[in-house]
């Protein structure tokens, strides 16, 4: 599988090489800098298409096993965003159609249904389908909202694929091994670029179609292998869904639309209060992550193992996130 990982990167950067130059050169594809918007940490302009190479790694997958069925839910999920990074006109109705047409097709090719919930918890198969349904496209939402800084995004999807690989090696899965290795290699391509110049960013199709990928495999995991808790899945995916649950909350709180943009996520703070460098923003949340990532994967078994684990990084989040705001608050007085 290091070949495929390796192959796969290579493919993926050197056409995020052909995409940089491109763009630059014909002014498409790019996030200029000087535009206003609340969640740009850049002073350069860079184009934000780096879904495109993820894509073009991705085509390994023609090679069959567990991907080549994914492949019509794969373009309906990079089309949700990447018309959008082209000329940001794509309305949000059509963009969560297109998530949730990739959604569905995913769950009946793939027969990918959480209907057991652990702890003697099991949901009626339509109630599993609806589940799965919104926890992929909230997914794909969740990774597009942390893709921030330099990094950020792309090293929370290759931590969440170590791990899958892992549990995947562990239930002797090839098929899908080889898909994971697939992703994680397309990823790690872009990875390079991104990290820590920033030479191209996820953009949104790059954003929707990782998000789409990593709530799929887990939901397969979890529904598959009777001894991988679905808890496990939610642990494992515990910062980019607590952060989305928790602005939503946040932001009804203080009296704002949850589909409105703001400079108060906790990767915003962090920057702002502690680190003041983009690049230092993604070590200093991957360190933070790292531990229950870890733990998880380890106890991927244990529904109460994982329930614990995704406790206690809530808890330190909001610790950290209370700390932030109230240093935020005074530096404003």
């Amino acid at each position: 599988m290091i070949n495929i990982f390796l192959l796969s990167a290579f493919i993926s950067s050197l056409t995020l090489l052909l995409v940089i130059f491109l763009t630059h050169k014909y002014n498409f594809f790019l996030d200029k800098s000087d535009t206003d918007k609340p969640q740009r940490y850049h002073e350069d302009t860079t184009p934000r298409a780096g879904g495109i190479g993820i894509l073009a790694g991705l085509s390994l997958i023609l090679m069959g096993g567990f991907g080549i069925k994914l492949i019509p839910s794969i373009i309906f999920a990079f089309f949700s965003g990447i018309f959008e990074d082209y000329h940001n006109s794509l309305s949000p109705k059509i963009r969560l159609f297109l998530q949730f047409i990739a959604a569905i097709t995913a769950i009946i090719l793939t027969n990918s249904v959480v209907t057991y919930l652990g702890l003697g918890i099991t949901l009626p198969y339509w109630l599993g389908v609806v589940f799965s349904l919104f926890a992929i496209v909230g997914m794909m939402n969740a990774i597009n909202i942390i893709d921030g800084f330099n990094g950020l995004a792309s090293s929370v999807i290759l931590i969440i694929l170590i791990s899958f690989a892992f549990v995947s090696y562990h239930h002797h899965n090839i098929d899908l091994l080889f898909f994971i290795s697939t992703i994680a290699g397309s990823t790690f391509g872009f990875f390079i670029l991104n990290f820590p110049k920033g030479k191209i960013f996820l953009g949104d199709g790059g954003a929707y179609l990782l998000g789409f990928i990593i709530a799929i495999i887990g939901i397969f995991l979890a529904s598959t292998y009777k001894d991988v808790s679905p808890w496990y899945t939610l642990a494992i995916f515990i910062y980019p869904v607590w952060e989305v649950i928790f602005s939503i909350f946040r932001k009804l709180y203080i009296g704002l639309s949850p589909m409105q943009p703001d400079r108060y996520h906790l990767h915003m703070l962090i920057y702002r209060q502690i680190t003041k460098n983009n690049p230092k923003t993604t070590i200093f949340i991957v360190s933070f992550l790292i531990p229950s990532s870890f733990f998880s994967t380890i106890y991927s078994k244990s529904s109460i193992a994982n329930i614990f684990i995704a406790g206690i990084f809530i808890l330190c989040y909001l610790s950290l996130y209370a700390y932030l705001w109230k240093k935020e608050r005074n530096k404003d007085k």
